[in-house]
């Protein structure tokens, strides 16, 4: 049966569930959807759960494909095979279905994210969802340019007398929220906090530097460092680490208070997060007054709220295929830039199988990468091949790279030991674990990778959860293969350090693959110390070199970031990390 025998038997079916959709109360959707069995009509056996498990009939041959990505076919055509029905059942679902929605407010402004943030405290928050709305919610002493420079912030200049300390003068005339004056004593109590236990962080590890910190006035912050420390400015910017009031304990994140563009009202847990404007804000009111993060889990439903006109803006939470989709539609405008956010997969190094270096590189070559970008991301991410982004003072270029070659992963299989006990018969060479958020696009590309190692011999067994609970496995070290993106954090080098220096397991950092080089250590340790950029950059240079030969990391893409959003909205200029700075100089019709 030819692909448009397939999509027209999936429009078919998708047409008789029309009426069930519309009738179905928005917050039961995506239950229903995850619940519900169907049958394609005209068929006896096709029949599965809506979004676990789709399946096709191909005429002498049923093709299982999870979230309609999956198959025997090869990827290329089962993508050009899959196209036309996906975008049918695209349309008819998210924009056929027309369920009523009050008119948007000219006052508040409404952003899809995925997941609620898991702590508003700038000092132990560490998701995306987290630091995107701390940075609207808090300042740092400084704050990091669109070319990586560090510019200032609360603290309006600095100097560096020696490589050891560092004086900030603050900005006269800051206040918090709540009215309090900003303070030297704030912002040592900000990092003190952390230093002395009061708060637990895996931030903490980042300041353990300081020896001590001097206000000496109200408006003079002195640092004095146990060493030199070249990634100490970075770590004092947005994202790294927000100014809180003294005294701000261990509840704080109920009722965040800090000095930014925007003020906490409310956060219905893993529903919805309220802000509004700070109208004392020092660098003047931003034009929108009102922000409301709505939570949706499921990609479906957030292409819905947009389609609907309930949400105004989606940035870096849809399919490719929704993006393309929802291009189409004449209220909502679509814009990319290039992004730094790093996807990858992460390898166990303790565990036994993936412990060979030969077996981490069978399974770079096993990834088709290139066809993913291609035939599911729609261009809409580029190449990665390693952590820093191409445009990084420190990224290195020369290292080595996978492109997909099934040949080459069996043949080093076979040398690490791990022959295929019946060649090209069913029985796998090995099994592995595979675990993944409940990400709707993370899942499908998990998908996609899973039946592509089984080709060249690697049973996967795919794992997906909600994210609370993924990641506490990894950080436990519960797993022995995981994929995740950093957003923004490795815009730095510094988080060479975070991510592979030994000493910097969970929960103390982020060597969740327990990944141990001493070389690596010393040039992490090197660099870290070294003032001198262009020594600094060898350095890590030789680092990027061996995490590319060794694999604790298979690097994936880096995303674009992509926006979609009501016409309604103006002015909306894109990060390439992502984050939602545009909400200060946003334009909202109507107003």
């Amino acid at each position: 049966m030819g692909a448009g025998s397939n999509s027209g038997r999936i429009a078919l079916w998708a047409s008789e569930l029309y009426p069930q959709i519309c009738r179905t109360p928005k917050d039961a959707l995506v239950k229903w959807k995850t619940d519900q069995t169907w049958r394609l009509p005209g068929t006896d056996r096709a029949r599965g759960h809506f979004r676990n498990e789709q399946v096709l009939n191909g005429g002498s041959k049923t093709h299982r494909l999870p979230n309609l990505l999956l198959g025997t076919l090869a990827i290329q055509n089962l993508f050009a095979l899959l196209a036309p029905s996906r975008l049918s059942i695209f349309f008819i679902l998210l924009f056929t279905v027309s369920c009523g929605s009050a008119p948007p407010s000219p006052d508040t402004v409404s952003i899809a994210i995925e997941a609620g943030p898991n702590n508003l405290d700038p000092r132990v928050g560490l998701s995306s969802e987290s630091e995107r709305i701390h940075q609207l919610l808090f300042n740092s002493l400084v704050r990091r340019g669109a070319q990586f420079e560090i510019l200032p912030d609360l603290a309006e200049r600095w100097e560096t007398p020696d490589p050891t300390t560092y004086r900030f003068i603050l900005r006269s005339g800051v206040r918090f929220h709540d009215g309090r004056p900003l303070s030297s004593r704030d912002v040592r109590y900000t990092l003190q906090s952390l230093l002395d236990g009061l708060i637990t962080s895996p931030k903490t590890s980042t300041y353990r530097v300081i020896e001590r910190i001097e206000t000496p006035d109200d408006k003079t912050i002195v640092f004095r460092l146990k060493e030199p420390n070249a990634a100490f400015l970075w770590n004092l910017t947005n994202g790294g680490i927000g100014i809180v009031p003294e005294g701000a304990g261990s509840g704080f994140q109920k009722k965040p208070v800090g000095t930014g563009p925007f003020r906490f009202v409310s956060y219905a847990h893993e529903e919805e997060v309220v802000l509004e404007a700070n109208p004392d804000y020092f660098r003047g009111p931003p034009t929108v007054r009102r922000v409301s993060f709505k939570v949706i889990p499921d990609a479906t439903t957030r292409a819905l709220e947009l389609r609907k006109g309930s949400v105004d803006i989606g940035q870096n939470v849809l399919p490719p295929d929704f993006v393309k989709a929802l291009e189409r539609e004449p209220h909502l405008r679509v814009e990319t830039a290039p992004g730094t956010n790093y996807q990858y997969l992460a390898l166990n190094m303790k565990d036994p199988l993936l412990a060979d270096k030969r077996v981490r590189k069978a399974i770079a070559y096993a990834v088709p990468r290139e066809d993913l970008i291609r035939y599911y991301w729609r261009d809409l991410v580029t190449p990665a091949s390693g952590l820093l982004p191409p445009n990084h003072w420190a990224f290195e270029s020369n290292v080595e790279t996978y492109p997909h070659d099934p040949v080459r992963a069996q043949q080093l299989l076979d040398e690490a030991g791990l022959q295929d006990p019946d060649g090209p018969g069913p029985q796998p060479r090995f099994k592995l674990t595979f675990k993944t958020s409940t990400d709707e696009s993370t899942r499908q590309v998990a998908a996609v990778i899973q039946q592509q190692l089984k080709e060249v011999g690697i049973q996967v067994d795919l794992r997906s959860y909600e994210f609370g609970t993924f990641y506490g496995d990894i950080v436990r070290g519960n797993f022995q293969m995981f994929t995740l993106r950093w957003i923004g954090g490795n815009n730095d080098p510094d988080l060479f350090e975070r991510v592979f220096h030994s000493r910097e397991a969970p929960p103390k950092g982020y060597n969740r693959g327990r990944y141990e080089n001493p070389r690596v250590d010393a040039l992490i340790e090197f660099a870290r110390k070294e003032t001198d950029v262009e020594k600094r950059k060898s350095a890590y240079s030789e680092l990027q070199k061996i995490i590319a030969d060794e694999l604790p990391y298979i690097s994936l893409w880096y995303l674009k970031t992509t926006c979609v959003y009501n016409r309604r909205l103006s002015n909306l200029e894109l990060s390439p990390a992502g984050d939602f700075d545009f909400l200060q100089k946003l334009t909202v019709a109507g107003r």
